[in-house]
């Protein structure tokens, strides 16, 4: 097959965590038969509008239907759930489900220019002077969870290979979304991106088959 070249990169967004070692490895593996097209990754929590062309593609959950304009494809469905670290455990235990909150301090995410759907959940369910805490980054949030600061929600297979979180219990149902490839129609014409987006797709969701 004749090997693809590209004048501008393939520009990707996505949340920090989705640019995970197998997520580049697949990129890479793309890569190496196509020496001559270039990518920029572009690490947001914001969602870049595709249709205004501020990335080609987009790795997100999501909590509202897209734009129909855009070309999508599902990759699995992102589930959530209460974590704590060793630490936590050990001092002040775990709870056993989600009606099991009572006593326990929390650590939670938020900001203006996301969905604050986790900490919306919290704060139906726990009482205000239980959450401690309050990060807009989530890096700094797992950090909190890990070193015992409180209880916090997370993505489930974002941190399953991490041994510092232990699960409190079964994924919270109402918390689960599509995750989902965006692209968009204009940067889709060009043939590099098409060809990726085939190769990737299929690689990209088998990384979250469970």
């Amino acid at each position: 097959a004749k090997e693809l070249t590209s004048t501008q990169p393939i520009r990707i967004t996505a949340y920090s965590a989705n640019f995970s070692a197998r997520m580049i490895e697949i990129v890479n593996e793309f890569s190496a038969d196509n020496q001559d097209v270039a990518f920029e990754f572009l690490s947001s929590v914001r969602a870049l509008d595709l249709m205004a062309g501020e990335a080609d593609i987009a790795l997100r959950l999501a909590r509202t239907d897209p734009d129909p304009d855009l070309i999508c494809r599902k990759i699995s469905t992102a589930r959530w759930s209460l974590f704590g670290s060793r630490n936590y455990a050990d001092k002040f235990g775990l709870p056993g489900s989600p009606d099991d909150l009572t006593g326990h301090q929390f650590v939670t995410f938020q900001r203006d220019d996301v969905p604050n759907v986790f900490h919306e959940w919290l704060t139906d369910h726990v009482a205000p002077e239980q959450i401690v805490m309050s990060f807009t980054e989530l890096e700094l949030m797992h950090a909190a969870i890990r070193s015992g600061q409180g209880l916090g929600i997370s993505n489930v297979k974002l941190v399953e290979t991490d041994v510092s979180f232990i699960r409190c219990f079964d994924e919270i149902p109402e918390l689960a979304v599509p995750h989902i490839m965006l692209i968009s129609p204009e940067a889709y014409r060009r043939p590099e991106v098409r060809a990726f987006v085939k190769f990737f797709a299929p690689r990209y969701a088998a990384i979250y088959k469970s």
